[in-house]
């Protein structure tokens, strides 16, 4: 940790050990694990410059799944819970998310967004939702944090509609599943 993040952390909130100045990252030419993007050579945060890429279509897809139990799956279900739509809401707040992830994530550029879906689908098996969510653009930087944001931000939606039923629901399994785009090409989960 602290050849990526320059000191280890102080045995104590108050510690009284002096100021250490950062470690340089040590890289070797074994190291088969890529560089972090967002830290410059001191180890500080900063923003990537995306200004020299290539405007490539971009596609993300990730999901979640939020486990409900079955008397508030029930009654998502039947639509019965109090607040209303929990999947309709959920979906909406899933788009506006994803629309909204640079403002909620320090790093992430402000992209144009051309496509966001939110799918959600009851799962009486687990007593769950499954969500997933797909963002598109066509730009210099992917869009996998803009799908992973619309899938936690569709999770949270339906806790926060759900929390009067039952406190014991769970948003599990938040993940990318597939990019394609950009200089890297595509990826998918196995």
């Amino acid at each position: 940790m602290e050849s990526i993040f320059g000191e280890s952390p102080s045995p104590s909130p108050l510690g009284s050990s002096p100021p250490q100045q950062p470690a340089q990252p040590i890289y070797r030419a074994e190291d088969s694990q890529p560089a972090l993007t967002h830290t410059d050579s001191s180890g500080q945060a900063k923003m990537v410059d995306v200004s020299q890429k290539q405007d490539s279509k971009r596609v993300a897809i990730a999901s979640c799944k939020v486990l409900l139990g079955q008397t508030v799956f029930n009654l998502v279900a039947s639509n019965q819970i109090a607040k209303g739509d929990v999947l309709t809401v959920a979906k909406i707040a899933g788009i506006t998310g994803a629309k909204q992830t640079s403002n909620l994530i320090p790093m992430c550029h402000n992209i144009n967004l051309s496509h966001v879906r939110v799918d959600l689908t009851l799962n009486e098996e687990d007593s769950s939702v499954v969500i997933e969510g797909e963002a598109t653009t066509s730009g210099k930087t992917g869009v996998e944090m803009e799908a992973m944001t619309a899938v936690t931000m569709a999770g949270l939606t339906i806790y926060d509609m759900c929390k009067a039923a039952s406190k014991d629901i769970c948003i599990t399994d938040v993940c990318l599943q597939h990019k394609s785009g950009g200089k890297s090409g595509s990826w998918s989960r196995n």
